[in-house]
This record gives structure tokens, sequence and C-alpha cells, in this order.
């Protein structure tokens, strides 16, 4: 039996050392199954939408906002915004990338996520040599449970008369607390918080702008505070 390139073996080792952190996942991925199913998505639509985006965050957010009435121009720009930090996450691993066809650059972008990149730098610090294909791995394991999880809830949130009176409408919040609070890196962190919620607060509180364009606005002003700041 040959043995196994470098590669695969470096991407298995992703898959399988992700497996803690995809329960966290797999929790906010059961959540939003619930709040896509008041969007009246269907099992189909939902799974390819996780396959192509695959930011729960963004996802999420969309949805609420599509839920909450917003148009889905608001909705689509409120998910770009808050993934414009993957920009920053990205770029602070450039040369995990360099040098690499245009089809590696594409699979490696779309498979990053706070999660992987987080355990990599990890696992780096420790002194282990691990690149490109140990961050794919990672990717792979958690778009899969990621997409399982949010048709699971789907389809659990399709098979209750009312869900609602579960107190399953919570389900987003939590979801949504739970996912800011993995992206929290520690007191250097504030500045953009600070500028996103910030903004966010005055403009709703103002009304100046609806909320839709005011969670946009904070996730552009946040993300460039974060990026003048150096934090990636």
């Amino acid at each position: 039996m040959q043995a196994r390139s470098a590669p695969f073996s470096e991407c298995l080792a992703g898959a399988r050392e992700i497996y803690p952190l995809a329960i966290g996942v797999l929790v906010y991925g059961l959540a939003f199954g619930l709040l896509a199913s008041q969007a009246v998505f269907g099992a189909g639509q939902l799974g390819v939408m996780g396959a192509l985006v695959f930011a729960g965050g963004a996802q999420i957010l969309a949805t609420q906002r599509l839920v909450a009435g917003a148009g889905a121009a608001a909705a689509l720009l409120a998910g770009l915004a808050l993934n414009l930090r993957l920009l920053l996450i990205t770029g602070s691993i450039r040369e995990v990338y360099a040098g690499r066809p245009w089809w590696q650059l594409a699979l490696g972008a779309h498979m990053t996520t706070d999660e992987n990149w987080a355990l990599m730098l990890a696992e780096r610090a420790k002194g282990r040599a691990l690149g490109y294909w140990y961050l794919v791995g990672g990717g792979l394991c958690l778009i899969s449970v990621w997409c399982a999880a949010t048709v699971c809830g789907l389809m659990f949130a399709r098979a209750l008369p009312e869900p609602s009176s579960l107190g399953m409408d919570f389900a987003f919040t939590a979801a949504f607390i739970a996912i800011a609070r993995s992206l929290w890196r520690g007191r250097a962190d504030w500045l953009p918080w600070a500028v996103a919620a910030g903004t966010v607060a005055v403009a709703i509180g103002t009304g100046w702008i609806g909320a839709s364009w005011a969670l946009i606005l904070g996730g552009v002003l946040g993300a460039a505070a974060a990026g003048a700041a150096g934090r990636g």
C-alpha cells in the first residue's frame, strides 16, 4: 500500500482536529435551520446556500433581515458587510496561499473560517509545520457539519406545528450571541467592536437610517477600524 501523500495527511489532520470546534458549528447550524424555516427556505435551497456561502454569521444575519421584512439587497449587503473580516483573516496568512494555482486560491479562501484559521495558528505556535492543506481539511469538516446541521434544523422546525410556542424564536438570538462570542480574540479587538456597535447604536437611535443599513454600515466601519489597527 502506498504511503499517504503529505497534502492528504495534512488535510486529514485538519479535518480530525477541528472536531471539538465543529460541535459549536453544529449547535448554531441547528439554530440557523430553525430561523431559515421562517424565511420559507426549502431543504435543498438551504443546503446549496450553506455550501456556496459557507459563512454562518453572514447567512444568519441576511436571513434574519429577510424575516424582518428587509429587501433582498439589504439582506445581501448586511451579510457581505459582516464577512469583510474574512479579508483580514486571509490577508494575515497570505503566505499560505502564495504561489498556488487559482483553483487552490479559490478553494482555500472559501474554506477559511474563524475556527480553522484560529486552530492552524494555535498549532503553529506549538511548533507544528502546518499550512494550506491543514486549513482546507478543517474547512471541509466544518462545511459538512454546517450544511447537515442547518438542513436538520429546518426539517425539525417544519415537523413542529408551532415552533414559536416552544420559544424557538430565541434560537436565532442565542446562535448569533454564540457566534459573536467566538469571534472575540481579546482586548485588542475592542476598537473594531466599539466602532461597529457604536455606529449601529447611533444610526438606529437617531433614526438616521433603518436597522438593515445600520448593520451594514457598522460592519463596514468595524472592518475598516480593524484593518487600520492592524488586526487580521
